[in-house]
């Protein structure tokens, strides 16, 4: 049976990683976890009026450090060696199923409906693995507590990533004082871990790296194939958000980078509030084949304005390859005069200290 030790090594021996001795320090736990999984599940105990008693499964793991540590890539190993029933996700998207299964159940008329929906993944997983964890909602806020309550008294097995330390999330959020248990509860069931690194893997990545490519040929692919292996180095799988109730797919998602083309995003009829949740959960976007912009795909340019709008804001860092410069991609039609900000924007969010740190 391989451990996370010698699958991180043979990563290294393969040159798919730079060994880091930070890294390297976080694998006893994550080694830990796998070996607490190799183990039955804690048989449940007969509590009162014959409800099941909390069990105490193996604690889990909180991996927290800046950007680019290499959470992700040491969560996957980790997830890719255990062989029990189990779910990855990205947070964002896990709270997105948790809505809509919320509210499914409450149409079946039940009093509390987070607690068919823990039993329901209780049964089906016991090892839940989490990419950046972080909450920004009230109603999510009001809502993990219980959930993970529910999911830690039944034995599941949870491993998070985070880009801040238990003790900050939800910080300065309406009614915290409400979500102050949850920190607690997260301290107790989960040992927390943090890479504490001043290496940016991805940083040193995009270090004096270009992000605008133009034209959007088969040379421009290859040095974005390049940048994305650089940036991921992991098995890389599509991100998929629900936003009111539908699917916005993001066809490649790895430790924070997605990568898509202008038809995904900008061929289909999306809006602000895609884009948004896109802006929340991804920290690179590589945006390939964006093509001249004129009164003939009218709709499609509203949309790239909106969504380099939302990634500018979200400072979100933007790899592109495009048919022109920015200044030359909307030349004619409506929208020309309005377009020169998002040319100003795409040119600034070509810096190199464009992004956010958190």
């Amino acid at each position: 049976m391989t451990t996370v030790a010698q699958a991180y090594q043979a990563r290294v021996a393969e040159g798919r990683l730079t060994e880091d001795p930070v890294q390297r320090a976080a694998l006893p736990e994550l080694e830990r976890v796998r070996l607490a999984l190799r183990e039955p599940p804690p048989a449940p105990k007969a509590g009162w009026f014959r409800k099941p008693a909390p069990v105490e499964g193996p604690k889990g793991l909180y991996l927290w450090g800046g950007v680019g540590r290499g959470k992700s890539m040491l969560m996957d190993l980790l997830y890719d060696l255990v062989e029990v029933p189990k779910q990855r996700s990205h947070f964002h998207s896990f709270m997105q199923w948790v809505h809509e299964a919320i509210a499914a159940a409450r149409k079946e008329g039940v009093d509390d409906a987070i607690a068919p929906v823990a039993a329901d993944l209780a049964r089906r997983v016991r090892f839940l693995a989490f990419d950046e964890m972080q909450i920004s909602d009230i109603t999510d806020a009001m809502i993990v507590g219980r959930l993970f309550e529910a999911l830690f008294a039944a034995g599941v097995v949870v491993v998070t990533t985070s880009n801040r330390v238990p003790e900050d999330l939800y910080k300065d959020g309406l009614n915290r004082q409400l979500f102050l248990p949850f920190i607690d509860l997260l301290n107790d069931k989960m040992v927390v871990h943090h890479l504490e690194s001043d290496q940016d893997h991805r940083q040193s990545v995009l270090s004096g790296a270009q992000m605008y490519f133009t034209p959007a040929d088969a040379a421009a692919r290859a040095r974005i194939d390049a940048l994305f292996d650089g940036l991921t180095g992991e098995e890389v799988a599509p991100l998929v958000l629900r936003v009111k109730g539908r699917d916005v797919v993001i066809p490649a998602f790895a430790d924070g980078v997605a990568r898509a083309r202008f038809a995904d995003l900008c061929g289909v009829p999306l809006g602000a509030a895609d884009y948004l949740a896109l802006a929340e959960a991804v920290r690179v976007l590589i945006l390939e084949d964006i093509p001249r912009l004129s009164r003939s795909n009218f709709n499609e340019a509203k949309r790239f304005v909106t969504l380099i709008d939302t990634l500018y804001e979200a400072k979100v860092r933007l790899i592109a390859s495009a048919a022109a410069l920015p200044e030359m991609l909307y030349v004619e039609g409506a929208g020309v005069f309005e377009f020169e900000r998002t040319a100003s924007r795409l040119r600034e969010m070509q810096g190199a200290d464009w992004g956010r740190g958190d």
